[in-house]
């Protein structure tokens, strides 16, 4: 095997494990950690419930996809029924941890091409689901603002008790902030190292101007 070819394989399951520390590792710290921040998002919603969970960070390639697959799956082993959806149709991930099919998906089902329970999947993980992107549009931040994203929530609430989403860098692309007035909270995710703090002011500035209901922040000291 072409020696290149062997790094990116053993990168990519590298991905994978620190992705699924909740699951793979249940009794350990990443595992328990993230229990800590799913309790402390409900405490801080106090009087209204946080169905709806988008996950985002100032920049990309700072792990916020790893934070929005532990935080779904210690949600899951609580007993909720949790969907996760991949709503970053520029760098979609999640397909690649789950090692699914990207298409169809999110994509596919807002363009009306499917119905909502054909688009969802079941995982190896008891109460969890997955909506994977699906087609790369180029109209990504349209259909994320749109009646059917909103009747698409609307639906998901309806058939699951959380919905977490995984998106787009807040300072990279419009696509967020379209969003996250749709959704009951935010989770703001920094890289130690590397996000410096006026990009981390600068992200919660364009939430907070967007309308988005800040629940929590995660400090994370890996890049993925």
């Amino acid at each position: 095997m072409n020696p290149l070819v062997r790094e990116r394989e053993k990168a990519s399951k590298a991905v994978v494990s620190r992705s699924l520390s909740a699951y793979l590792n249940p009794a350990g710290e990443i595992a328990e950690q993230f229990r800590t921040i799913r309790n402390n998002i409900q405490y801080a919603a106090s009087r209204k419930p946080v169905r709806s969970l988008l996950v985002t960070s100032p920049s990309e390639g700072e792990g916020k996809s790893t934070a929005a697959v532990n935080l779904a799956i210690s949600m899951a082993k609580k007993g909720d029924r949790v969907l996760l959806v991949d709503a970053n149709f520029r760098n979609p991930m999640l397909h690649k941890i789950f090692q699914a099919q990207m298409s169809p998906g999110l994509s596919n089902l807002l363009a009306g091409q499917l119905d909502f329970k054909s688009a969802v999947h079941a995982t190896e993980i008891e109460g969890l689901y997955l909506l994977t992107s699906g087609q790369r549009q180029v109209n990504s931040t349209d259909l994320l603002d749109s009646r059917e994203m909103a009747e698409l929530l609307e639906t998901a609430a309806a058939s699951y008790d959380r919905v977490v989403l995984d998106c787009p860098a807040v300072l990279t692309a419009p696509d967020t902030n379209a969003l996250v007035h749709q959704c009951d909270g935010v989770v703001l995710l920094f890289q130690c190292g590397k996000t410096t703090h006026g990009k981390a002011l600068e992200a919660k500035q364009s939430l907070s101007f967007a309308g988005a209901n800040i629940v929590g922040a995660i400090l994370n000291k890996k890049s993925v």
